[in-house]
């Protein structure tokens, strides 16, 4: 009798032209939270749907043992009714039902004649969502709460089930930093309850907080199983890409030239309470070859403006002066801003920055059709061409420019949505949360590309959450808070502990 819950023993699993997994062995013990690494398209979430029924027995090679015995899972139902429950990346919640009817929806609380009992629903929803700390009327709709709230009904939905074992992949990929820590707490919380469970993160410092073991996978293969005694970062990081990265972001050594971007007193009120100040007289510029960072805390604004800048995409009252090599320019439209030279890499790249259901080639092109136009008509061999050319370049990892870019990792989205705006030949470029759920493998390459655009004298200003990773590729960083800029700094005098200051600096009121 072994003392682990899970065994996956020899999985194989095999996509046309691909195999996703070879040979992988998994072993969890019981109680315990195993965590599961890999840089994006490893193959984590395939196992995770294998074990799950999501890809059913009979589709893959290998054995799966669930408490000591086989099991040949058909789908979802088959493994939840074992304690078996996954709670994916992309929510299963539908936003016009209440909290309760989420949690047990196929799941329903019945009374009499076999009708739903309304009262019952509700009070065994409000037991379990005080079991996972979320402080909300079971009646509430789910499109009144926040993705945080939304991840503990998940969860609470999973306790209906009377999980033994949780499955979370990238649970905290959409969540802040306070979010993130209440989940992780709730997922030892669960581990204290005897709950067994299995997290794919790619945030090396939440393993370290929760897991008590890790698999590594690279290229659909076990690497190894590491203790939470021996897990290091470094150790992880080796074991996910191949190779040690010794330094996490690539040597950079900047050429400054002439301004090149300069924005004067730029305001942007709540597109829906234009009484609400969102960006309050942003002063800012960026030089040739210049790579500037804005830092900020939640809700501080750096979404708001950049979208703002960017023909005006958000806000409804909006005003300042933009500059464009000394000479001021209007971006009252997208359109306008991409023909001045403005481009925009947004944060949320699978609702705004792509077509996923449209392939590589087409997504490259879509901001850029005007260079391909003949006759009046896209020139289809020449878009090909430029496509399967930043394919090479970008080290897109597919085989040609027509598969759909909803079927690429998180990380080869990201180098499909830098293509495009690459592409249409921008002087400045506002990335936005660029490495977000995004591997460090993957990250290390989309530094690179940084550095070797603003090498090619272009302005880039990088939006992000994680400080160290703007003080890692920044040769200046701004502060942001509540709207304001409160202070700039050379990388050199940006310390975590300087920045911090800056970024919780509240406005005189």
């Amino acid at each position: 009798m072994t003392t682990n819950i899970l065994e996956m023993q020899s999985i194989t699993k095999t996509f046309p032209g691909v195999k996703a997994l070879s040979n992988v062995t998994l072993g969890v013990a019981r109680g315990e939270v195993h965590a599961i690494c890999g840089e994006n398209g490893a193959g984590k979430s395939t196992l995770m749907k294998v074990l799950s029924g999501v890809y059913p027995h009979g589709t893959y090679d290998g054995d799966i043992v669930f408490e000591n015995e086989t099991v040949e899972f058909k789908d979802l139902t088959d493994s939840e009714a074992k304690g078996i429950v996954i709670i994916h990346q992309e929510l299963a919640l539908s936003p016009y039902l209440s909290i309760a009817e989420n949690i047990f929806l196929n799941n329903e609380q019945k009374g009499r004649g076999g009708l739903i009992d309304w009262n019952k629903t509700n009070f065994e929803a409000s037991k379990l969502l005080a079991r996972v700390g979320l402080r909300e009327n079971p009646t509430t709709k789910i499109m009144d709460i926040g993705v945080g709230k939304q991840q503990l009904v998940e969860i609470a939905k999973a306790l209906s089930k009377r999980v033994k074992l949780l499955i979370l992949d990238e649970p905290t990929a959409a969540l802040n930093d306070e979010d993130s820590d209440h989940l992780l707490n709730l997922i030892l919380h669960l581990k204290e309850q005897g709950i067994t469970s299995i997290i794919i993160s790619h945030k090396l410092n939440e393993i370290k907080k929760v897991a008590d073991s890790v698999t590594v996978i690279r290229d659909g293969k076990t690497i190894e199983t590491i203790a939470k005694a021996d897990v290091t970062e470094d150790r992880i990081i080796k074991d996910m890409v191949g190779r040690d990265l010794e330094h996490r972001y690539p040597d950079h050594t900047p050429h400054i030239g002439e301004e090149l971007l300069r924005v004067e007193d730029w305001t942007a009120h709540h597109p829906q309470d234009t009484s609400r100040v969102m960006v309050d007289k942003v002063n800012l510029h960026v030089r040739a070859g210049e790579i500037v960072g804005i830092a900020g805390l939640m809700g501080a604004g750096r979404t708001e403006f950049a979208m703002s800048l960017f023909g005006h995409s958000y806000g409804s009252k909006i005003s300042g002066s933009v500059f464009l090599r000394g000479k001021e320019i209007k971006t009252r439209s997208v359109a306008e801003a991409i023909d001045h030279g403005i481009a925009y890499a947004t944060e949320d790249r699978k609702t705004y920055g792509l077509n996923l259901i449209e392939d590589i080639k087409r997504n490259i092109s879509m901001a850029s059709l005007k260079k391909l136009e003949k006759y009046g008509l896209v020139h289809d061999n020449e878009e090909y061409k430029v496509a399967n050319e930043y394919r090479h370049s970008m080290n897109i990892k597919a085989p040609n420019v027509l598969v759909k870019t909803g079927k690429l990792s998180g990380g080869n989205q990201q180098k499909v949505v830098l293509s495009k705006w690459i592409y249409s030949d921008p002087q400045v470029l506002i990335l936005d949360e660029p490495t977000r759920g995004i591997d460090v493998g993957a990250k290390y390459e989309i530094y690179s590309i940084i550095n070797r655009l603003a090498a090619e004298g272009k302005g880039i200003i990088v939006i992000s959450s994680e400080l160290p990773e703007l003080l890692g590729i920044c040769d200046r960083v701004y502060a942001l808070s509540e709207g304001r800029i409160t202070g700039e700094l050379p990388v050199a005098e940006a310390t975590p502990e300087a920045m911090l200051k800056l970024m919780t600096m509240e406005k005189p009121r």
